[in-house]
């Protein structure tokens, strides 16, 4: 059936002599493969169009339980500025590989959301770098293991002081014992990361590097103990 669907390539793979497969997150029906025939010829009008990091509006022949064909495509945004920086391109890329991994486990439309609008705010000069740590914060109740920062995993008192990457779970200061303090501040954006609406940020810094650093160390560590996903 031919419909047009709103996407963004998450990869692209050579197919035959002159066509590709697409594997594309779309809004309407989530991740899906397409095959562009004929678009690695020079004169394709699919070639500009059949590429990773492409947003655009496709039409396709779509097929629920097989591969769907393109038939053409209108870009909805160029995304020139990732393309053309490499640092953004390169965040850009680590969201497309986290996406895909979470996609194994979860093909909720809502990660079509959270990848576009990511995309996006780089590309109108958001800081990359926090971009991709609210992204990695959002991804965690996708993968099952969204953590809880508002009450001690003990005995439910809201006057957390930490976090225990070890159990894992919120403390208060009647029930922590030992282990790393994390700041109120770092506690505070993760929690505060888990819903924010990526679209509507308007404002986006951090100035200390201690926080930076313990968002880092916390999302690494976590990711690496409790979701399969391990970070370089």
């Amino acid at each position: 059936m031919k419909e047009t669907v709103e996407g963004i390539i998450l990869n692209e793979t050579n197919y035959s002599e002159t066509s590709k497969i697409l594997n594309i997150l779309t809004k309407e029906h989530g991740y899906i493969s397409v095959i562009s025939k004929g678009s690695r010829t020079m004169k394709s009008k699919l070639r500009g169009i059949s590429m990773k990091l492409v947003y655009a509006n496709f039409i396709i022949t779509y097929k629920e339980n097989g591969l769907s064909t393109l038939i053409e495509g209108n870009p909805v945004n160029s995304l020139k500025n990732i393309l053309t920086n490499f640092n953004k391109l390169k965040i850009a890329n680590r969201l497309v590989q986290l996406i895909r991994n979470v996609l194994k486990e979860n093909n909720d439309i809502n990660l079509f959301y959270l990848l576009r609008d990511s995309l996006i705010k780089i590309n109108d000069g958001f800081n990359e770098e926090l971009i991709l740590i609210i992204f990695e914060t959002k991804l965690l109740s996708f993968l099952g293991v969204r953590p809880d920062f508002s009450n001690c995993i003990n005995c439910g008192s809201r006057n957390v002081i930490t976090f225990d990457l070890t159990i894992p779970g919120s403390l208060c200061d009647n029930c922590y014992q030992e282990g790393y303090l994390f700041s109120k501040n770092t506690l505070k954006l993760l929690n505060l990361f888990l819903d924010i609406d990526i679209s509507k940020i308007d404002k986006l810094s951090i100035t200390s590097p201690k926080t930076l650093e313990e968002l880092h160390f916390f999302l690494k560590e976590y990711y690496d103990s409790y979701t399969g996903i391990y970070f370089n």
